[in-house]
């Protein structure tokens, strides 16, 4: 089974902010058009990815649990907002919600008729209720969740820097109010409780206290809300999956995400891209800096690749797999990192 959470709107285009010390990356694909708007285009970008060989033969050989993220609609869109929201000097020109409204309808069709989704997922226009959940027997449940559609607005103008007042707002919402009590009232008796979402939960201070405001280091409440929900739940086995940032971390979870000595209640792996930002590399520029300031980290890459995850009953066995080059064919296939997740003992261990 995999977990997929992709990107579709935009051509080619790199940005910088989100990943201090990136180096420029190598374009493994271009796409037709401009950005999409519209319905046509949508369907027209969906068309494209799916003539992908290695796509095709991967849904071939596996099924597939699909959500979707910011690019499916609009880059770091949130609720009623589209990246033009007029509050940064990057996007002065407001976008009226109404008319963002119409992208929504668009995009949520496309990727509706596109996707391996039941009849319950349809939208209803520019709405769609993405959240919901998979039990597989007494081993694991999957809340595969929907992080854009009820979350606030990115604070802050959605830059990557130090947080402003706004970070500190004790209503912020990531899953929403409904969501976010449909998750904790439902975590069942399977031995793994696992979400599957899309922006990294743990924490992640950059150089000067810098910390990324698409992700939910910029709603503190928020995850507050949903450690303390987990915790209390007796979730031991509570691990989540995370994705979106184009590279491989792995890390603990703590109750209080600033304290180091508080208790671990979770463990997230976020896995890389398949091709997105080229052929990466084993590091970044700012790599031993990011892990020394956040010792709850254990693992990163920014190779391309995917995470495999082997559940028992014992124990969630963890690979990241990765390849040295997606530029042109036949790369080998490598492991990055192997760890294992003991059954009633939350957080990272080697494997």
């Amino acid at each position: 089974m995999a977990w997929c959470s992709g990107r579709a709107s935009r051509p080619i285009r790199w940005r910088r902010d989100d990943q201090p010390g990136w180096g420029p990356p190598q374009p493994v694909r271009t796409h037709a058009g401009e950005e999409v708007q519209t319905l046509e285009d949508y369907r027209r970008r969906y068309v494209e990815y799916h003539m992908d060989p290695d796509l095709m033969s991967a849904h071939a050989a596996h099924p597939f649990v699909c959500s979707f993220d910011d690019h499916e609609v609009d880059n770091n869109w949130a609720g009623a907002a589209s990246e033009g929201d007029g509050r940064s000097a990057r996007h002065p020109v407001l976008v009226p919600p109404e008319v963002f409204a119409l992208r929504k309808a668009a995009a949520f069709q496309a990727w509706y008729e596109a996707m391996p989704v039941r009849a319950a997922l349809l939208p209803r226009g520019p709405e769609i209720i993405a959240f919901r959940r998979l039990r597989f027997g007494r081993l694991l449940d999957l809340h595969v969740l929907d992080t854009r559609s009820h979350r606030d607005d990115q604070p802050c103008g959605d830059v990557t820097g130090p947080p402003c007042a706004a970070v500190a707002r004790l209503e912020a919402q990531v899953l929403g109010a409904a969501q976010e009590g449909w998750l904790l009232e439902g975590l069942g008796q399977a031995i793994w409780q696992v979400l599957a979402q899309q922006v990294m939960l743990m924490r992640r201070e950059f150089p000067r206290g810098a910390i990324s405001m698409g992700k939910w280091d910029a709603y503190p409440a928020a995850r507050t809300r949903l450690l303390r929900g987990l915790h209390d739940r007796c979730a031991a086995n509570a691990v989540v999956l995370s994705g979106d940032v184009h590279n491989a971390w792995a890390g603990s979870l703590r109750l209080e995400p600033l304290d180091e000595r508080s208790p671990v209640v979770a463990t997230e792996f976020t896995g890389t891209s398949i091709t997105s930002e080229g052929d990466g590399s084993e590091v970044l520029a700012g790599t031993a800096e990011v892990l020394r300031r956040n010792p709850h980290i254990a693992h990163f890459n920014s190779r391309r690749g995917y995470t495999l995850h082997e559940a028992t009953a014992a124990r969630l066995e963890v690979t990241f797999r990765a390849v040295r080059f997606v530029t042109r064919p036949d790369a080998p296939r490598e492991d990055r990192g192997r760890f294992v997740v003991e059954a009633g003992k939350p957080g990272v261990t080697p494997g």
